[in-house]
């Protein structure tokens, strides 16, 4: 069951700061900032952590200010309670390998690559909510086909990028395993 409390908004420039609060927090994806999938610059990935987490901080600010999707935040009352990361399959590096021959009539693919919720938030229905938000969110924007690589429930591992049954249920399809735990599935918008 949704929350009816919850509020789902693209992450835009007038909203970075409440990006930046809940994955600053402690638990949050700081160390990444949902990059992983992302083409990013040596710089991020030498020097110091912190050094590191502010480059990544800054590749995903620069982001959001020249208009690029990267992702959308559920808020519950004034706070951001969760977030997904989700935008055009060419904003980011391959989640599967190699990219799938997509059906060029069904129109730009968008990939989902990650949720983060806070660990004392989990269990209550928020990453479902942002799951169809990003269904709705990619289909209003134009997309034609919907990726991603979710996990089995008992995965050691790549939790962040969602469970399979959540995305059964939202209607995607099962395409292939991606390595040993991840399982590429797709959503025809």
């Amino acid at each position: 069951m949704v929350d009816p409390a919850l509020v789902i908004r693209p992450v835009g420039p007038e909203n970075f700061a409440d990006l930046a609060a809940l994955f600053e927090a402690r638990g949050g994806p700081h160390t990444c900032w949902c990059t992983a999938w992302r083409a990013i610059p040596v710089q991020a990935t030498i020097g110091t952590p912190d050094a590191r987490k502010a480059v990544r901080k800054a590749l995903v600010q620069a982001a959001v200010d020249k208009g690029v999707s990267i992702g959308l935040l559920a808020y519950r009352d004034a706070g951001a309670v969760g977030g997904c990361a989700i935008g055009p399959r060419d904003s980011l590096r391959s989640i599967s390998g190699t990219w799938p021959a997509a059906d060029a009539e069904q129109g730009p693919v968008w990939t989902i690559t990650c949720f983060f919720v806070p660990r004392s938030l989990r269990g209550q229905g928020i990453a479902a909510a942002l799951l169809g938000a990003a269904i709705s969110h990619a289909r209003n924007q134009g997309a034609g086909l919907l990726e991603a690589s979710p996990v089995d429930p008992t995965s050691p591992s790549f939790r962040f990028m969602g469970f399979v049954p959540q995305f059964l249920a939202a209607g995607f399809s099962p395409v292939g395993p991606v390595g040993a735990r991840r399982h590429f599935m797709t959503l025809a918008l």
